[in-house]
């Protein structure tokens, strides 16, 4: 047995498990550099696009290292090894983002989201992921830095969706980008065009082929003793190809002296075959052939994986001799601790049949995927178990995940990815599996798949004793009763969730606070605040007896939400505090879909506090947490993002951000019930603003048909309140449409209705439109009496119910909130107003002195009648003054006038 101890081990043990998924491999010893060649390459660096393509063995990968390497010190370069499961579109684009992310880090964080999120059963629009990922990196690039993306071995991904990609990314490639391909094929791209256009590079089999010179260089370097004959012979029938001589080198490391030798290096199949497999690996000792073709058969590998694959302690060993007998081994990072081999040569090692005194390859997939889970990559590991063709150990690995775990983070991405690679009858062999996948799927809004995956556990009735069959029965109570709830069936969700949690024992603390987080919700629905506050209350309760903090994070949003519902914003933020701070000391680059919750209502609140520029900034931070977690909670985010660029006039940008939620839903494939609604209110909204009324009326009208008709739909999760907002943006459609009788009604209606559930948001938002229809009216005096209603609402942070006032009546709010004692919601709102105008000519001098008489009895409250008796003039002349004197100051109302000669001094 060879000994190979001696030999230095590869790489430090202690390293961390990293792939080199973007290392650039090192040239070969013995290289012989090819200057005319990339002086050819060089010449279409204005272009868009380098093609290298030839057969195997002519030198394609090397001749891309060295070009990168001979590039000038502005340019950049990105090296991409394909591998057959980029044939995946979505894994390409996730590793190309990847990639691209190491030069521009913030480069395309919604879209990596979105990659993630995907499923591969349904279709992707790559083209649109693409266009948008292509705009924000041509904000990246410079012509003075440019980038060049490197794809290696193209053809082993190469297939007719992911060509349309890259002859899209072509066809919009951004300046101070180039790419660079090496493939065995010719890509089926518009090459053609792109040579017409002076837009194309390519060098082919003919190009590549070693000189006369080259092949005397490379057999120099090899340090063989061979004669020139030889020599001449050789040239002349590698006919230029690289592989091929470096074989019949590598075969011969001596040399060959013998004149009338055969030189067969004609066919390039025939010489891999012949060279590669008897004279290359038939020449090396047994255990090395062995480890060949045992590791051959894993896309990368590290000595600790080797020597659990092969049962041994010389793998770091064995991989230092076929380093140094370049035995076609690539190196996939810096510390030189993971490896790959050439494609060819491991394609030819699998072809051999496995040494019989050793594991067979379902075997040695599981001791990869033992090796895997104990390193704690459980992707690998269920990829390996897969392999294997053991889907059972693949599903034992994903039941061992935490229920209660997946329950309080609610990121079912990674749960779901894995289901697409598990068979489908395998989801439904254990109660375990499809509990826990039905789970995620009920938290991914699937709720048909869901549904479906849940009646399976009928199958497992009865169970083996008492214990288990209730059990599983209260498990499906409360996956009936979520499930329930997200469909709008509210009787059904009420009656699963109190049964399930009168059946749960205290340690199913996940199925146990989801029921309690539906009932809260349900009960905000009816309008019962007092039971939606007990509901929340036993579910902190028990949060924190379990010790969970992402379940306390999750029951802080809950009671933030029951609180807003009845306008205590103030509150309600101070739980949304309580929640993140529960999550501080997790790890900050995982991502939970609560925190993103939280965040986003954060915002939320902010809005409603008309803190603009704050709300902006937690919303886009929860969405982006939301969206890595696939939660459908991101739907509220994007609907106040599209309301505070309505508020600003930006209507494009709001219906685009509504446009890009309501596309996330469809790529999630979650079901209209969850998102439909809201999105059209605000759509009708957004029209309002516009002018679009027919539009809006029609919408409303479906809307509140839907909502608020002879058996009324159940309003979404997201927004338990909605009916009361459609009623109060029918309201505001007869005000737009000149019906002020009609809009008062609605909205006096729409008081007293949501007022008797507790519904004080609504009230609010109705009481500050109702002021600014009084207004117009002419009654200022019950106008006067809502705005002191509305004010003691406002004390609790909801200042936004107050924006149409402050928007449509400054001056006539100035003058309300002047006469009130100073206080910081006074001077909040004050400073919100618009500022006084200047307003030229108006001063002391420019009223008379019996105008200014007038005025001061009027800032006394006095009417026309009373000064008219004070001052001894008529009451027509009362009029006429009051008149001038608000002409003069600019104003239309004598409250009005008040104010603004106080503001200029001309009263006390």
């Amino acid at each position: 047995m060879t000994d190979f101890s001696t030999l230095p081990a590869v790489g430090d043990a202690a390293m961390p498990v990293s792939g080199g998924r973007f290392y650039r491999p090192p040239l070969p010893a013995g290289y012989v550099y090819r200057p005319r060649l990339c002086e050819r390459l060089r010449a279409g660096l204005g272009g868009r696009l380098l093609l290298v393509s030839a057969p195997a063995g002519f030198g394609k990968s090397s001749l891309a290292i060295e070009f990168c390497e001979s590039l000038g010190p502005q340019w950049r370069s990105l090296w991409l090894g394909v591998s057959a499961r980029d044939g995946d579109p979505g894994r390409f684009l996730e590793r190309l983002l990847e990639g691209l992310r190491l030069y521009h880090p913030n480069l395309g964080d919604d879209a990596m989201a979105l990659l993630k999120m995907r499923q591969r059963h349904q279709p992707f629009a790559f083209e649109a992921w693409l266009d948008d990922l292509l705009d924000e990196l041509s904000g990246c690039l410079s012509a003075d830095a440019p980038l060049l993306l490197v794809l290696d071995d193209y053809h082993l991904a190469q297939g007719a969706v992911l060509d349309r990609c890259l002859q899209f990314l072509l066809n919009h490639l951004p300046d101070g980008l180039l790419l660079l391909v090496t493939s065995r094929q010719r890509p089926d791209w518009h090459l053609a065009r792109l040579r017409l256009s002076r837009q194309l590079l390519e060098l082919a089999e003919h190009d590549l082929r070693l000189t006369g010179e080259e092949t005397a260089a490379l057999i120099s370097a090899s340090g063989a003793r061979i004669d020139e004959e030889i020599i001449e012979r050789l040239i002349e029938r590698s006919e230029g190809w690289i592989a091929g001589l470096r074989l019949w080198l590598l075969a011969h490391p001596d040399g060959l002296s013998e004149r009338g030798c055969e030189v067969p290096l004609s066919g390039a199949e025939e010489l891999i075959r012949d060279y590669l497999l008897e004279e290359v690996i038939d020449k090396q000792p047994a255990e090395v052939q062995a480890f060949l073709q045992q590791t051959a058969r894993f896309e990368r590998f590290c000595p600790e994986l080797c020597d659990a694959l092969r049962d041994a302690h010389d793998s770091a060993a064995i991989l230092q001799h076929l380093q140094r007998h370049q035995v076609f081994l690539v190196p996939l990072d810096e510390q030189g601790r993971w490896f790959r081999y050439h494609h060819l040569f491991s394609d030819l090692l699998l072809a051999r049949e496995l040494p019989a005194s050793g594991p067979s390859a379902a075997s040695l997939h599981l001791r990869a995927c033992r090796w895997f889970s104990s390193q704690g990559m459980l992707d690998e590991a269920v990829d390996q178990a897969l392999r294997a063709g053991h889907p059972e150990v693949a599903a034992s690995l994903v039941q061992s995940l935490s229920e209660e775990q997946l329950l309080a983070e609610q990121n079912v991405a990674t749960l779901l990815r894995w289901k697409m690679d598990l068979p489908d009858s395998l989801l439904a062999s254990t109660p375990r599996l499809i509990v826990l996948y039905g789970w995620a799927l009920a938290l991914a809004c699937q709720l048909d798949a869901a549904e479906e995956l849940a009646a399976q556990l009928a199958r497992f009735l009865p169970a083996a004793d008492a214990v288990t069959q209730a059990d599983l029965l209260a498990q499906w109570q409360a996956l009936a009763g979520v499930i329930a709830r997200g469909r709008g069936d509210i009787e059904s969700a009420e009656r699963h969730c109190g049964e399930a949690l009168a059946s749960l024992p205290a340690e199913r603390s996940g199925p146990r606070l989801l029921c309690l987080s539906s009932l809260s919700n349900l009960a905000i629905v009816r309008g019962d605040g007092w039971r939606a506050r007990a509901l929340n209350r036993e579910a902190l309760e028990q949060a924190q007896r379990f010790g969970n903090p992402l379940f306390e994070a999750l029951v802080h949003y809950d009671r933030a939400r029951g609180l807003q519902a009845r306008g205590e914003l103030r509150r309600a933020d101070e739980e949304l505090e309580l929640g993140l701070a529960r999550l501080s000391g997790l790890p900050a680059h995982r991502r939970y879909a609560v925190r993103g919750r939280l965040l986003i209502y954060q915002g939320y609140l902010r809005s409603l506090g008309m803190q603009t520029e704050e709300a902006r900034k937690r919303l886009k931070a929860g969405i982006d947490e939301a969206r890595a977690c696939r939660d459908v909670s991101l739907v509220i985010g994007y609907a106040v993002l599209a309301c505070l660029e309505g508020q600003q006039g930006q209507y494009t940008q709001a219906f685009a951000q509504l446009a890009e939620v309501e596309r996330l839903m469809h790529v999630w494939d979650v079901p209209p019930v969850f998102y439909l609604s809201v999105i059209t209110l605000i759509k009708c909204e957004l029209w309002l603003g516009q002018g679009q009324l027919e539009l809006a009326a029609a919408w409303l009208e479906r809307l509140g048909e839907t909502y608020s008709g002879e058996q009324p739909a159940t309003p979404p999760e997201c927004h338990p309140q909605l009916p009361y907002y459609i009623a109060l943006w029918q309201a505001l459609l007869a005000r737009h449409e000149a019906r002020p009788e009609e809009a008062e009604r609605r909205l006096r209606s729409l008081i007293v209705a949501a007022t008797r559930v507790g519904a004080h948001m609504p009230v609010l938002q109705a009481q500050g439109q109702l002021i600014c229809l009084l207004l117009q009216d002419g009654r200022e005096e019950e106008a006067c009496g809502l705005l002191e209603a509305s004010l003691r609402g406002a004390m609790n942070g909801a200042l936004q119910p107050l924006h149409v006032v402050l928007e449509q009546e400054p001056e006539w709010l100035r003058e309300q909130l002047l006469r009130r004692p100073p206080c910081p919601l006074q001077q909040a709102l004050l400073a919100r107003l618009p500022a006084l105008p200047e307003r030229p000519g108006v001063c002391a001098d420019g009223l008379s002195g019996r105008e200014l008489a007038v005025l001061e009895l009027i800032a006394q409250g006095c009417s026309n009648q009373q000064i008219s008796e004070r001052l001894y003039i008529s009451l027509h002349t009362v009029k006429s003054h009051a008149r001038h004197i608000n002409d003069k100051l600019g104003v239309e109302r004598r409250t009005q006038a008040v104010a603004r000669a106080k503001a200029l001094g001309l009263l006390r």
